[in-house]
């Protein structure tokens, strides 16, 4: 565990307010999101996100560390984290977006330590525990206590949005399974902005296939962009790589948790979205199943070490 602390995250009541911090921030990314779709379109809204990003990561890059290439040995993860992670990810939360309500919506993305699990399984042949199962099953089944009283066969708009929330957390997870098998040559810091550029390369031509031009900004969509950029991306980023240096893995995972109930109250209160038993109870499942995979991961690897 890292003892140094930077002068931001004291800043911030030191490295547990940092977490505090980056929780609030994700969790109120949702509703500006939610807003923000409706102005831009969503695969736009994405290139501009990391488009931000990058002006504002790359300097900070060079200012901390200097003008550097990455490794080479850091470029497939460079590539697979920008096209899946970030580009992916965005797309595909904004495209949901613009039908679901981010409190619902946010529940399912963040259900990524489930697919984890099997995903880890088959590529890295870690072992999974019946526990860890059993968690999978029960995040499963909260999935489709969310997702099942809103949508119905004949619903295409509500399916291709749940099948977007499915696809981005699935994207997010296929980054975490590689990372897993990956050895670091350049910081998570220095090869951020690559990633983000990276982001942008690949988004931009479908957004300019699927969405045409880019759209004129709105005052609201100039004020979303303001707050995802800079704050959600740029310094969501540092934040949780920082954050990283002074918690456990698990620590951080579980207290992630956290953000999409925070998520569905901010959407209660900012857009009215209702709370209701099947929101609940599904939010509970995937929580309680995430908990039960994520604890069964740490104890299997301390395993693992001791062995």
């Amino acid at each position: 565990m890292a003892t140094g602390v930077s002068g931001a995250t004291r800043l911030l009541g030191g490295p547990s307010g940092l977490l505090v911090a980056l929780v609030v921030i994700w969790a109120s990314s949702w509703p500006i999101i939610r807003v923000a779709v409706a102005h831009v379109p969503p695969v736009w809204f994405g290139v501009m996100r990391y488009a931000i990003g990058c002006l504002i990561v790359f300097p900070a890059v060079v200012i901390k560390d200097g003008w550097q290439w990455p490794p080479r040995e850091d470029w497939p993860l460079i590539f697979v984290s920008g096209a899946l992670q970030m580009g992916a990810y965005a797309a595909f939360m904004a495209y949901a977006l613009v039908t679901l309500q981010p409190g619902r919506a946010s529940v399912i993305a963040y259900s990524t330590p489930l697919w984890v699990v099997p995903l880890a399984a088959l590529w890295l042949g870690e072992r999974s525990s019946f526990r860890a199962t059993l968690g999978v099953m029960l995040g499963l089944a909260g999935l489709l206590a969310i997702a099942a009283p809103s949508v119905t066969l004949s619903d295409t708009s509500a399916l291709g949005a749940y099948a977007s929330l499915f696809g981005a957390s699935l994207s997010w997870a296929l980054t975490i399974v590689f990372i897993r098998g990956h050895t670091f040559r350049a910081s998570p810091f220095q090869l951020a902005p690559w990633q983000m550029l990276t982001a942008v390369l690949l988004l931009l031509p479908v957004a300019l296939v699927l969405e045409g031009p880019p759209p004129a900004l709105s005052g609201t969509a100039i004020f979303a962009l303001a707050f995802i950029g800079p704050v959600s991306t740029a310094f969501a980023y540092w934040a949780a790589v920082e954050a990283g240096r002074h918690f456990r893995a698990g620590t951080m995972a579980m207290s992630l948790l956290a953000t999409p109930c925070l998520g569905i109250l901010i959407s209660a209160l900012a857009l009215g979205e209702k709370i209701d038993a099947s929101l609940m109870a599904g939010l509970l499942l995937v929580v309680l199943g995430i908990a039960m995979t994520l604890a069964t991961t740490q104890s299997t690897r301390a395993t693992d070490r001791n062995a």
